[in-house]
């Protein structure tokens, strides 16, 4: 495999959808110059409009300027911290709009009933091609979602002739399961929760408003990875315990060269998209500073509607802390 540390010149950033376009940078010095991002490393010098980019992936080995980062937040870019090849996100700054239009539309969805069943149907009858899901309940639609991923092992285990004895796992724990295929499964599958974390991060929505999983903070990235393993992590595992790679890198890296592939970022940005506004939904997505008035609807924000407002009442002061570095004497520097 070429030693590559750009994930595409940037004549070639590949259009997810819509606006959305991400960069892949690792082993590089990311500074700012004008409005452009400067990614410098020992093989070449590249300048990339911050415009152009919605998200860029920081990966290993990479270091970054407060004023590059600065440009990429007034462009809107999301800016992760991930690791190799896009594989786990660590932390990220914010999305590509400033707008919330699709945070609120998935509250909207969350949140009532009928709406959210419909989209978990959604999510279902994505493993479902070509079946009618449209009557089932979500109890039956769980049902026939652990019939389906049981037959899959054991058809992926007659296909490589690996031993299956049910998928066990604790999270937190890579070898609480004590058998090799787990620990692969375990660890590919945290890979994928990384990039679907990403995913939703860069376009704006939340990861905690599940649909089908709820109760954590990931919740949303749960449900959109399990539209992906049986395609991915749980045939990797699979072939990776056939071929006698058993450590979690070997995992993590088939993924990663599965995910380049096949371009699995964009369909995940696709996907999501598609599921929290189908075709014909018109939502806002524009930035607004406004505050929200339970008679009026929005009222405009930046306004003082106190004549004379006592912030030190609401605890305002100067009660925190700053940490500031020496000035700058550019007379010296130079010499």
């Amino acid at each position: 495999m070429p030693d590559i540390w750009w994930k595409a010149d940037p004549q070639d950033l590949h259009r997810l959808v819509d606006r959305v376009s991400s960069v892949y940078v690792e082993r590089s010095h990311l500074d700012r110059d004008e409005n452009a991002v400067v990614i410098i490393n020992k093989q070449q010098t590249v300048r990339v409009p911050a415009a152009m980019v919605a998200v860029m992936l920081l990966g290993p080995g990479t270091r970054v300027t407060h004023g590059a980062v600065r440009l990429l937040a007034d462009s809107g870019t999301t800016v992760c911290w991930v690791g190799e090849q896009g594989v786990r996100m660590y932390a990220a700054g914010l999305g590509p709009s400033r707008g919330a239009g699709l945070l609120h539309r998935q509250a909207w969805l969350v949140t009532r009933p009928q709406e959210r069943l419909a989209v978990a149907r959604a999510m279902y009858s994505m493993r479902f091609p070509g079946e009618d899901v449209s009557a089932l309940t979500l109890q039956q639609l769980r049902g026939r979602e652990g019939t389906r991923i049981r037959k899959y092992y054991r058809a992926q285990a007659d296909r490589t002739g690996v031993t299956w004895n049910g998928r066990v796992y604790k999270a937190g724990d890579a070898f609480a399961a004590g058998d090799d295929l787990n620990r692969l499964l375990s660890a590919a599958n945290a890979a994928l929760y990384g990039i679907c974390h990403a995913v939703v991060i860069g376009l704006g929505a939340s990861p905690g408003l599940g649909f089908v999983h709820t109760g954590k903070a990931t919740s949303f990235v749960l449900d959109i990875a399990d539209l992906y393993k049986a395609e991915y992590t749980i045939p990797l595992a699979f072939d990776l315990a056939a071929q006698g790679l058993t450590a979690e890198r070997d995992a993590r890296l088939g993924l990663r060269d599965l995910i380049a592939r096949d371009k699995l970022l964009s369909r995940i940005v696709t996907d999501v998209k598609n599921l929290l506004t189908p075709e014909g939904t018109a939502f806002e997505d524009s930035e607004a500073n406004l505050l929200w008035d339970e008679h009026l609807g929005t009222v405009p924000g930046g306004t003082n509607y106190a004549s004379n407002a006592d912030l030190s009442v609401q605890g305002m002061t100067d009660n925190h802390i700053a940490i500031i570095g020496p000035e700058i004497d550019e007379t010296q520097s130079t010499q």
